[in-house]
């Protein structure tokens, strides 16, 4: 029998709807990040550091890119006779099957991926956010204390912590209480969704919490695993850690890693992020062009200038264009004089020559003000901008664009464009 002595379960099929029209057609894990990496190899990355070379990625929503990009695994060293990394969309069984309702869910849908491993510890993980951690490092702490639960945390200002799982502890640090996002918390350490469980005590708690509704690790699984009296210990991490789950949490962590000394160092020799990187040539930046502080992937034409911005692969800054401040992400083309200010472009965007992007005076959004409120201007991928237009701030546009959807030449502060066919 296969023994593995703790494999990783990888949550990967979230939609981030918070980020708007970036994902409306990839899924939050598969979208770019840092100019040559995806959301996804981030924790792909920590686990193969730590030595953990067993990963199960669930997938569900919108997973085609994902998919690709993660392939065999052959970047993270996870191609393996034994073990690896396997893909694991909801498939239809014998029995009553559906989609993944919740993350315990999705982890209870693959207890015979688990079972096939014998593992003695199963890490659970979020595909969706940045930051490095030594899993091997937490697994000692777990059996250190012989605990059933190791929750990793982290504190939070207290004025966020009802968006987070908060626990409670002695001076053991083993957990007394947790509350799930509570609306009065009366502590601020905060679950990072990451845990480590002793396989036999996740494997009973799923099949005992299987009929509820959305089963979920905050809501049901780590209640009912206190409520047994079971062992639950806060391992603190206090290293970089970002949900990037909103544009405004998405943008500053970009612009985070090009400060002069960057808060989260992407060129640290001892632990590399990994990725499927295509075969491109060299960035060529002509006589002309200015690039100051920016990060500028491989295969990327600059005869503009660029400013505190992050570029992606392949990416066209044309004569005369201007890039201040922005993410501008792969095979995107900003066309002859165009300016770009404090906006997310994403992949395969063509900007038409003379646009203006980011002007003006921020007004809310018609479209989502809970989502489109930073001051950024958002464009999804594939979408086409014409030329001579200007757009304002807090905007989303998503689709094939014309002269005719701009009046005056004009998209005010806060309007959006999204074609037929497009999700908001």
């Amino acid at each position: 029998m296969i023994k593995k002595e703790m494999i990783a379960m990888l949550l990967a099929g979230g939609q981030g709807s918070r980020l708007g029209v970036l994902t409306s057609k990839v899924a939050k894990p598969a979208v770019a990040f840092g100019g040559k990496y995806r959301i996804i190899d981030f924790p792909l990355s920590n686990c193969i550091n730590s030595g953990v070379d067993t990963v199960g990625v669930l997938t569900q929503y919108q997973p085609l890119r994902l998919n690709a990009h993660i392939g065999i695994g052959i970047p993270w060293d996870l191609d393996r006779n034994i073990g690896g990394v396997t893909v694991l969309p909801p498939y239809e069984r014998s029995g009553n099957s559906e989609w993944y309702t919740g993350t315990a869910n999705a982890i209870y849908q693959n207890l015979d991926y688990i079972d096939s491993y014998n593992p003695d510890y199963v890490l659970i993980l979020s595909g969706d956010h940045i930051y490095k951690m030594d899993y091997e490092v937490m697994l000692d702490y777990h059996k250190a204390n012989k605990a059933d639960v190791t929750i990793a945390t982290m504190p939070v200002p207290y004025e966020e912590a009802s968006r987070f799982g908060i626990v409670l502890t002695d001076e053991d640090n083993r957990i007394t209480e947790f509350e799930e996002k509570p609306e009065n918390p009366r502590g601020n350490l905060a679950s990072m969704g990451i845990y480590i469980f002793s396989w036999p005590v996740l494997r009973e708690a799923l099949i005992t919490m299987s009929n509820q509704s959305n089963c979920d690790f905050g809501k049901h699984i780590i209640p009912y695993v206190h409520g047994n009296k079971q062992r639950l210990f806060a391992y603190e991490y206090n290293g970089y850690w970002k949900d990037v789950g909103t544009l405004s949490s998405y943008w500053e962590a970009n612009m985070e890693l090009i400060n002069i000394i960057p808060v989260f160092n992407l060129y640290e020799e001892f632990w590399r992020i990994y990725t499927k990187s295509d075969t491109l040539p060299p960035q060529y930046i002509s006589e002309y062009a200015k690039v100051e502080r920016s990060i500028i992937s491989e295969g990327t034409d600059i005869y503009g200038e660029v400013y505190n911005s992050v570029i992606g692969a392949g990416v066209t800054i044309e004569e005369g264009a201007v890039v201040r401040d922005s993410i501008i992400m792969k095979n995107t083309v900003i066309g002859k004089g165009s300016k770009v200010t404090r906006s997310i472009i994403a992949e395969n965007v063509k900007v038409g020559h003379d646009v203006e992007i980011g002007i003006g005076e921020e007004a809310p959004s018609k479209l989502d003000p809970k989502i489109y409120n930073s001051g950024l201007t958002t464009i999804g991928e594939n979408t086409v901008i014409p030329n001579g237009v200007k757009i304002g701030k807090n905007i989303a546009i998503s689709g094939i664009t014309t002269a005719e959807d701009y009046p005056d030449g004009v998209l005010q502060s806060g309007e959006f464009i999204i074609k037929a066919g497009d999700v908001r």
